[in-house]
């Protein structure tokens, strides 16, 4: 984070002798002062403090002095102020790419060398990124992918499609991961907070789709349960089979035919007609308490660690989404 603006030292050299133009001609007042232009191109190196892309300033410093000469011999100073050097140089501007140039300061300063006194002009130039791109690319898919991430809650584990799902929006992010990590320079100390950003959202989707699967077994092994027949429901059924063979084995036997009625049923068929009432009779009996019990309890304790996941989820997800806001907007201000 950062707390405070910096100076950064920069690397000032000539890209090439032939950007040196000497004018030919020298200006002489009545007063004895003398005005030659001499113009050349410089190539700097600026020390950038990205904490706040894309919304971060950089702060370059030129400093100009005499090796040689003090403050006596050369006296060092500008010909236009501040503001009128920063329209010029807005002007001037060829390329702007993603920096916008915010303002020019100029510094006066006279500091005790070797050779005594030395005068120095401090040139502190202003930039600012211009952010527009990287919040189309970054901050915003990353918040619409989050959003997915939480509204996915609402797939039923029953087709199958939810656990897939996260994972696409898992390996989204990590393709974003991956242009940001080509964006930003690897030599800075403190982590971006963008970098935060991403890697916060990487690790609340990694943490849904770990639940995903946890919910998605539990779902699975309750199914897999319950088409499973009852212990209870196959003994029942055990025993009226016994019960029926033994009273087929009783009825071997018939009586005499002398005594039976002519349309009287066979002994065996009237068990079986029994048997089979008794059957449906239990099915009907035992129909809702067996719909109830469908569910199983490794399906309801899926749905109440999903509920609960869900609330705690979406509660870490707006907490952390307004967390770096706050953030953002706290940095941007104190710049």
């Amino acid at each position: 984070m950062l707390t405070s603006r910096r100076s950064t030292s920069c690397s000032l050299h000539a890209s090439d002798t032939g950007t040196i133009h000497n004018s030919p001609v020298i200006s002489l007042s009545p007063s004895g002062s003398m005005l030659a232009n001499t113009r050349q191109r410089l190539t700097s190196t600026c020390l950038l403090i990205v904490t706040l892309f894309p919304f971060d300033k950089q702060r370059c410093n030129f400093t100009f002095s005499s090796m040689t000469s003090d403050a006596d011999t050369i006296a060092l100073g500008t010909v236009s102020t501040d503001t009128m050097l920063t329209r010029v140089s807005e002007r001037l501007m060829v390329t702007r790419g993603e920096w916008n140039l915010d303002k020019i300061e100029i510094d006066y300063c006279s500091k005790n060398g070797t050779s005594g006194c030395q005068s120095s002009l401090i040139y502190t130039i202003i930039i600012s990124r211009k952010p527009m791109l990287y919040v189309i690319i970054f901050i915003v898919p990353l918040f619409y992918f989050v959003l997915l991430d939480v509204c996915s809650f609402f797939i039923s584990e029953a087709r199958g499609e939810k656990l897939s799902f996260k994972m696409t929006v898992l390996l989204s992010i990590s393709v974003l991961l991956l242009i940001l990590k080509d964006l930003l320079p690897s030599t800075e100390d403190h982590l971006p907070m963008i970098a935060t950003y991403c890697v916060g959202i990487f690790a609340l989707v990694g943490i849904s789709v770990l639940e995903a699967m946890l919910v998605g077994f539990l779902y699975d092994l309750d199914g897999s349960c319950s088409n499973a027949q009852t212990p209870n429901d196959a003994q029942v059924d055990i025993q009226l089979e016994v019960d029926f063979h033994k009273d087929s084995d009783g009825a071997e036997e018939p009586p005499e035919r002398s005594s039976l009625p002519l349309n009287r049923p066979d002994d065996r068929d009237l068990l079986r007609l029994i048997l089979e009432e008794v059957k449906t009779a239990r099915r009907e009996a035992g129909g809702p308490e067996e719909d109830e019990r469908r569910p199983g309890c490794y399906r309801r304790l899926s749905k109440i660690i999903d509920s609960v996941f869900f609330v705690l989820y979406f509660l870490t997800v707006a907490g952390f989404l307004t967390y770096m806001n706050i953030m953002w907007m706290t940095q941007i201000i104190s710049i």
